[in-house]
């Protein structure tokens, strides 16, 4: 995509979890991402477990357990869905503003 090269974030699809894992790392940088991000192996256990394919929403809670699932994208993809739920699961969390 077009602007992916625009935005820099274009990428050869990894090979082997090295690459996926830079890629993780480069996300994180560059968006500086706060919150823990877990990268699925090359073999995509998780994506098959979670059917996180084509968008989904997870929240892991502090006992490592789904807290929150979303439905599958694109119709089930409701990210103002989540932030309810997690302005509901962390009331004392204000909120981060639209331009961060």
């Amino acid at each position: 995509m077009t602007v992916n090269e625009t935005e820099g974030v274009c990428y050869a699809q990894p090979t082997t979890l090295p690459e996926r894992l830079k890629v993780a790392r480069d996300f994180v940088a560059s968006k500086k991402y706060a919150m823990p991000l877990l990268v699925d192996e090359m073999e995509n256990r998780a994506d098959e477990l979670y059917a996180g394919w084509p968008e989904r929403l997870y929240v892991i809670d502090e006992n490592k357990t789904i807290a929150y699932k979303g439905g599958p994208g694109p119709f089930g993809y409701e990210p103002d869905e989540l932030e309810s739920w997690l302005a509901a699961r962390f009331p004392d969390v204000p909120p981060r503003a639209a331009t961060e």
